[in-house]
């Protein structure tokens, strides 16, 4: 398949607003490539590169597709694209970068504009197209005729859509069947929606369990025999940074284990420390045993997915409590309750509460583990609002801020429609650690800029606190977040992993 025809679609898709109409052009597609395609459409259409991050950064794709050329359409197939991401992914060494700029530029030089525009967009992360991952895996089934809840199933198990769609194309629902939870193979974490109290928690779910809720990092550990690996939110293996997650997990009896937790720096006291500081244990390689010394970490673990061979997560939560009780030792769960009374599930509050934690999870007792699901069988509770969410741009400051980029523009993802919507600006809660901090981190993700404004690619989470919702006609999606100021940055977060515009919504309907 030529680039040509891709960027057509993708053209298409900016252009409608139906799901129905995205759903049709991209299975259009998808049944027009080979199988040895399918992959990349999925990638390409979903703005992600197959390599991950090859070296190419903002200054370097600026400089190489300012370029004025004449050209027509270029018959550049996606197999040659690809092939030429993978050999500017393994430049190392001297030179390097001069060699990922002309091997770039090789393939620029033949696109035409709006081929240029695609490929600028793909390779800094800035494709705005509406191709969501709910969307797509619906495309994936209706291009291969397969049911849309086995493409959304083997995604669930295994993390990788385009590796689903080659599945789905070359082997069937047969195929898809064949993807299992096994170890060493990440499952994408279940996600939480807010609620406002117990009260409210207890109302949607009946009879529910009531646990910490941990200011921690999120982890995966899996277990085979002796080995241990330890995975992030986004799936990527941490295991040298969290020796004693590692120790904790060899030390239990199954053969196999898949457990879903977090991994937490205390006080001596056991109080937490801040987000940030736990975060300072994590993609650190070096000096591991030095930091470990300083920084100890804490783990618990709060969900049971595979033991000895046997998958849990069809099983309901209550199932899968009992089998952790007779398999883990108390001091790696966090403690929590069963009720359907709000006054037991709010003494175990005001416990989380006054040991310096964020409030509590409320989960119901039928629910199945749906990895990636961020469904209302999951309700997080917290003292105050906080949401997740994306930097889309920032202001630079003047007075004491001068130099530095202060004024955060915030915004919440859109997984319908594929975007970051926007719900307004804080510089409230940044101290002179965190704005020279986030200025760096800023400027490396810079897209363009005017005179006051650096617009920048939606990669950092950071966690906002607020009072309330309102109506604003000031910005697109008609909220915003009334006295919004910064608790944190969150790196182990994902921008499609935080908080969703639904939310938002939901957050003013509710008052």
């Amino acid at each position: 398949m030529d680039l040509g025809r891709l960027v057509e679609v993708w053209s298409a898709l900016r252009q409608t607003s139906s799901r129905k109409r995205k759903t049709a052009l991209i299975a259009g597609l998808l049944g027009e490539s080979a199988p040895t395609e399918a992959g990349l459409v999925v990638h390409y259409l979903s703005g992600k590169l197959p390599q991950g991050k090859i070296g190419l950064g903002y200054a370097m794709i600026r400089k190489v597709f300012s370029t004025e050329v004449d050209a027509h359409e270029s018959s550049l197939s996606l197999i040659e694209l690809n092939d030429t991401f993978e050999l500017i992914g393994q430049q190392q060494g001297k030179g390097s970068g001069a060699r990922r700029e002309q091997l770039l530029q090789n393939v620029v030089v033949s696109l035409s504009a709006s081929q240029r525009d695609f490929l600028a967009g793909l390779i800094l992360g800035e494709l705005r197209q509406g191709a969501s991952e709910g969307l797509m895996c619906e495309a994936v089934a209706e291009a291969a005729s397969v049911p849309a809840d086995d493409v959304r199933r083997a995604y669930m198990l295994c993390g990788d859509l385009a590796r689903v769609a080659e599945v789905a194309f070359e082997q069937g629902s047969q195929g898809l069947s064949g993807f299992r939870v096994v170890p060493f193979v990440p499952l994408r974490p279940m996600l939480a929606q807010p609620a406002a109290d117990v009260h409210e928690a207890l109302d949607q779910l009946g009879q529910a369990l009531f646990e910490y809720k941990l200011d921690g990092v999120r982890i995966q550990a899996h277990k085979s025999g002796s080995e241990v690996r330890v995975y992030s939110r986004a799936l990527n293996e941490v295991t040298p940074s969290v020796p004693e997650v590692v120790e904790a997990v060899q030390k239990l009896p199954a053969r196999s284990l898949i457990l879903d937790g977090e991994a937490i720096a205390l006080r001596s006291d056991g109080r937490p420390h801040p987000f940030q500081t736990t975060m300072r244990r994590f993609g650190r390689r070096r000096d591991v045993a030095a930091l470990r010394e300083a920084l100890p970490l804490s783990v618990y673990f709060f969900d049971l997915l595979l033991i000895d061979g046997e998958s849990l997560i069809d099983l309901a939560l209550e199932e899968r409590l009992n089998r952790m009780r007779s398999s883990l030792p108390d001091d790696l769960r966090p403690p929590r309750v069963v009720t359907r009374e709000p006054e037991a599930a709010e003494v175990l509050w005001s416990r989380a509460i006054s040991h310096g934690h964020e409030g509590l999870m409320a989960k119901a007792l039928d629910s199945h583990y749906e990895a990636g699901s961020r469904g209302a069988q999951w309700l997080k509770l917290k003292p105050a609002h906080t949401l997740d969410l994306v930097v889309i741009a920032a202001e630079w400051g003047s007075g004491r801020r001068r130099g530095w980029l202060s004024n955060l523009h915030l915004a919440a993802y859109d997984p319908e429609h594929d975007r970051f919507v926007m719900l307004g600006k804080t510089f409230k809660g940044l101290t002179d650690e965190l704005l020279e901090w986030q200025t760096k981190e800023l400027l490396a993700r810079e897209i363009t800029r005017d005179e006051y404004v650096v617009h920048v690619r939606p990669e950092l989470v950071v966690e906002i606190a607020f009072n309330e919702v309102q109506q604003s006609p000031r910005y697109p999606g008609g909220f915003a977040l009334r006295f919004a100021r910064v608790k944190g940055y969150r790196p182990d977060k994902d921008p499609r992993s935080a908080d969703v515009f639904e939310t938002v919504r939901e957050i003013h309907a509710n008052g």
